[in-house]
């Protein structure tokens, strides 16, 4: 790697060398146990009353008051997984067997997750947001034998496309309506049955003797991919996978000898889990690291009452993807301007933070100014948070700079990293120690990286060190996917061995994932992202255009809600946007101007349209002519997962935002 000064040289070695009883290879289970043997009467999980019709909570655990968290010790939290692994083993599953989950985040799916791997199965996870037909091909594809479902309504879409599926059991996490002739059956329990049954069962040495079936290089899950380019792919994923991805992540944010006041994660680190755990991003990052070091993960388990669930825990840090931390933005701006602190006030105590923090020598006048800022805003914005974040992590997505510059102002630093499903999925992520706003961080330990530069267009040709598509390799590298040998022989390529080379023996070749990203490797080794090379936009006048950091541009702004970029084999840029109406009313208000009542009137509004376009050109500004966006339509909804715009990790769907708005764009491009 290179590096440029001596303190970059310290935490990297240090991160290299540092190992402790985490960093042990084995299997997801043996990780669970040695955390909970040796946190036993610490905090594991804090779930919240109110919210489910828990089954647990009728025989196992106590119900926790509406609104409140209560919380389990590792202790506790040991017996419901042995428990629940006893009970899925007498349903039958044993080495292998592909158990589905089909459930929002919340403390169930944690349970039943280490639950299935302990007793020898796969877990294969399912969106909750999936149609029968896709819950269908889900189970189908991996050959579930089982499924664990949330509720009623999940188990009535199992149950009509059951008919195209082999299950021999299917499980209920809350409670039902058991008396309905349609689930009257054997075949189909409650999570509590599952554990009492498995409490009658459960014996230690048994339970041991399943832990040591296992070795590291089994397959623990499939995770698919969200299908935004074709039919979703099964992702393998390894014990050894999953594990040596927890270890690459506890070097860079455990608690190092050379840390000093640097924030860490470890078992006194607390954390509240709300993105899908279905996805690879909080399963490892929100999941089996944090179950790993011994923290404690409280589940939000409404995205409704985020802000408030963070009051009552206090976390010391959080995973999350790019739009929300774009969406606390916004709710943190109307916050502070709804109470004393005006407008003007916050923008200057953004302003203030922005600058000490790009600043290396503030001065004593900035210091001042940092100090009244913080005072007059930002303690106020970390109490709403529960005043104890010290970092957040962000991935799943492009970042604005902007925006993470204006959180690092606050006090509230975004550790912003890079992955896939198929890297298990951390590559890349910023050191706390040495933070880089608008970069994805260095790679991890042990994973190298290469550059494909056939891929770089002209546009990057004057940019220090490599530009072009990221290839990878690494023990969190996946080996292929489900039963899809072309998919997986196209997803990596064979390269010379550098080693080989340098020796000039015989040659060699390594196998690396082809990610099918464009990102630039800097000569300081951190990584900045650039474009998915699929999305990619080729002018009709052969100029190439990144949509990302464009469409990211618009993250802070108080009037733009959503950007989503057109262009390909046109003559210009233009753009789709979703209004932030909030933001836009606010404005009015301020400016003294009466907008109509109903949104689709609004968005016709010249006024509106005039007040947006003042944004586009101050986007505008910071790029080269042809990538600036000469036309835009105001679009009449936000882009969702429950309208199909997003993906359940929110992601955009190009392809279907185009198809949804196609008189739109057309209308752009009609002269």
């Amino acid at each position: 790697m290179m590096v440029n000064s001596h303190t970059d040289m310290n935490w990297r070695d240090a991160e290299a060398e540092f190992d402790d009883h985490v960093t042990e290879l084995t299997t997801l289970p043996r990780l669970f146990e040695a955390a909970a043997e040796r946190h036993t009467d610490r905090p594991a999980q804090q779930y919240k009353g109110g919210v489910y019709d828990r089954s647990l909570t009728e025989t196992v655990l106590p119900e926790a008051p509406d609104d409140e968290f209560r919380a389990i010790p590792y202790a506790e939290l040991r017996d419901i997984v042995h428990h629940l692994a006893a009970g899925f083993r007498d349903l039958g599953v044993v080495d292998g067997t592909r158990v589905g989950l089909f459930a929002d985040t919340r403390m169930e799916w944690a349970q039943t997750d280490f639950a299935v791997l302990a007793a020898g199965g796969v877990v294969t996870t399912v969106y909750t947001g999936s149609s029968p037909h896709q819950a269908q091909y889900l189970l189908d594809d991996p050959g579930a034998a089982g499924v664990v479902v949330e509720n009623e309504e999940l188990l009535d879409r199992v149950l009509s496309v059951e008919d195209e599926l082999d299950l021999e059991f299917i499980v209920v996490i809350d409670e039902f309506n058991q008396r309905d002739d349609a689930y009257d059956r054997e075949d189909i329990y409650t999570l509590a049955e599952v554990h009492d049954r498995g409490a009658d069962l459960y014996d230690p040495e048994e339970y041991e003797g399943w832990l040591d079936e296992r070795d590291v290089e089994d397959l623990a899950s499939l995770i698919y991919t969200s299908g935004t380019t074709g039919k979703p792919k099964g992702v393998q994923l390894t014990h050894a996978n999953f594990r040596s991805n927890v270890n690459q992540v506890y070097r860079r944010y455990g608690p190092r000898p050379d840390k000093g006041d640097t924030p860490v994660i470890d078992e006194h680190t607390r954390t509240v889990s709300f993105l899908p755990l279905a996805h690879v991003f909080e399963r490892m990052a929100g999941h089996f690291l944090m179950f790993g070091v011994g923290a404690c993960v409280a589940y939000a388990e409404s995205s409704d009452t985020i802000q408030a669930d963070f009051e009552q825990v206090g976390p010391t840090t959080a995973t999350s993807v790019p739009r929300v931390y774009e969406k606390m933005y916004d709710a943190i701006r109307e916050q502070a301007q709804e109470s004393d602190i005006k407008a003007r006030i916050f923008a200057w105590a953004t302003d203030v933070g922005q600058t000490y923090h790009e600043t290396d020598d503030p001065g004593f006048v900035l210091e001042t100014k940092r100090t009244v800022a913080d005072r007059l805003v930002f303690s106020t914005v970390k109490e709403a948070l529960g005043g104890n974040i010290e970092f957040f992590i962000s991935g799943g997505g492009s970042l604005s700079a902007e925006l993470c510059a204006l959180y690092h102002g606050m006090g509230l630093p975004i550790m912003e990293g890079y992955g896939l499903t198929e890297t298990s999925p951390v590559v890349a992520v910023n050191p706390p120690e040495e933070p880089k706003v608008g970069t994805i961080g260095p790679p991890v330990v042990d994973v190298d990286v290469r550059i494909d530069e056939s891929l770089a267009g002209d546009e990057f040709a004057d940019l220090p060190g490599e530009v072009g598509e990221l290839l990878v390799r690494g023990p969190n590298v996946t080996e292929g996917y489900w039963e899809k040998p072309d998919a997986t022989a196209g997803a990596f390529t064979e390269l010379e061995s550098e080693a080989a080379s340098a020796d000039g023996g015989d040659t060699e070749t390594d196998r690396w994932f082809r990610t099918g990203d464009i990102v630039h490797l800097r000569p300081d080794d951190y990584i900045e992202f650039k474009e998915r090379a699929k999305q990619i936009m080729v002018l009709s006048t052969g100029k190439n255009v990144a949509p990302a950091p464009i469409e990211d541009a618009f993250a802070s702004s108080e009037v733009v809600e959503q950007c989503m970029v057109v262009g390909d084999s046109r003559k210009f840029v233009g753009a789709l946007i979703a209004p932030n109406v909030d933001g836009i009313r606010s404005w009015a208000e301020e400016e003294g101007i009466d907008l109509p009542a109903s949104h689709s009137a609004l968005i016709e509004d010249d006024r509106v349209r005039e007040r947006i376009q003042e944004e586009v050109d101050t986007v505008n500004e910071n790029f080269e002519s042809y990538e600036t966006i000469k036309k835009f339509r105001l679009v009449s909804e936000e882009f969702t997962e429950d309208n199909d715009l997003m993906t359940p990790t929110m992601k955009k769907k190009r392809r279907n935002i185009i198809d949804r708005f196609e008189a739109q764009i057309e209308d752009m491009y009609e002269d």
